[in-house]
């Protein structure tokens, strides 16, 4: 899964206004009577951390960095190469062999050379994560694999972290925020026991570039909700079928005989 980092700064922001340039670059987001000028202000002293720089991770970076998220912290050990550049859209050509945490950072801090960045690009002991995750005020998994998610979803629970979780393949892709500041909001065990999974991978099975998009956006969107305490996907379950344009949300409730959160 994921480890130490390459840098492990992570204090959060501590500004107490915005500047003239903030003020014009987030202009569209302060007209919003849901964030205004104090939400915005909120979103550049908060700290995301965001799980898999791959199809997912790279809208939700992308989509966070543009937001203005005072402080990202890109947790990926794998490395850029061709086949990624179909959906991975924080990456570049120039970027083929590179760290992807090393790729991503840069692209972003081209974006937005007003946020802080930190990376971890070697893979993390369950220690570390929760370690991590307490640093954080909003968490996105944008993860793999089975062993990753349950790791970062009982990181986020001991922590009391809200987690943004999301999942895409072939034509399909899941969303869900467990906001466990929330006492009564399921985990992602709930959904899947440990019992019950089977990794299934893009690699083995392909997946719809935009799909990808789709969700690692929706999960940014969720994630500067969470922040701003604004209602979230936190009880519900939200299906996209891409192929026909359905989308269905379901009601997602805590499991009694769950594992974590009983």
């Amino acid at each position: 899964m994921t480890a130490h980092t390459t840098e492990h700064t992570t204090t959060p922001s501590h500004k107490t206004e915005l500047n003239d340039a903030e003020l014009s670059r987030y202009s569209r987001h302060i007209l919003l009577p849901e964030v205004d000028y104090a939400g915005q202000l909120k979103l550049t002293q908060s700290h995301a951390v965001i799980f898999g720089l791959g199809g997912l991770g790279s809208p939700a970076a992308l989509y966070l960095a543009s937001a203005g998220i005072g402080t990202l912290t890109l947790v990926d050990f794998d490395h850029v190469d061709d086949s990624n550049l179909q959906r991975q859209i924080v990456h570049r050509e120039q970027n083929i062999g590179q760290s992807k945490v090393a790729s991503a950072k840069a692209n972003l801090q081209a974006l937005n050379h007003r946020i802080q960045i930190h990376t971890v690009d070697t893979q993390l002991t369950q220690q570390e994560t929760l370690v991590l995750i307490q640093t954080a005020d909003v968490v996105l998994d944008c993860t793999d694999n089975f062993d990753s998610r349950f790791l970062i979803n009982q990181s986020c629970f001991q922590a009391k972290k809200p987690l943004i979780s999301g999942a895409a393949i072939r034509w399909e892709g899941q969303l869900s925020t467990y906001d466990f500041r929330k006492p009564d909001s399921p985990c992602y065990q709930c959904l899947y026991p440990k019992s019950s999974t089977q990794d299934t991978s893009c690699s083995q099975n392909g997946v719809l570039s935009p799909v990808v998009g789709i969700i690692g956006s929706m999960q940014a969107t969720e994630a500067i909700k969470a922040l701003l305490n604004l209602p979230t996907l936190t009880g519900k379950l939200m299906i996209i079928d891409a192929y026909t344009m359905m989308i269905r949300t379901l009601n997602l409730k805590k499991d009694s005989h769950c594992a974590l959160c009983k």
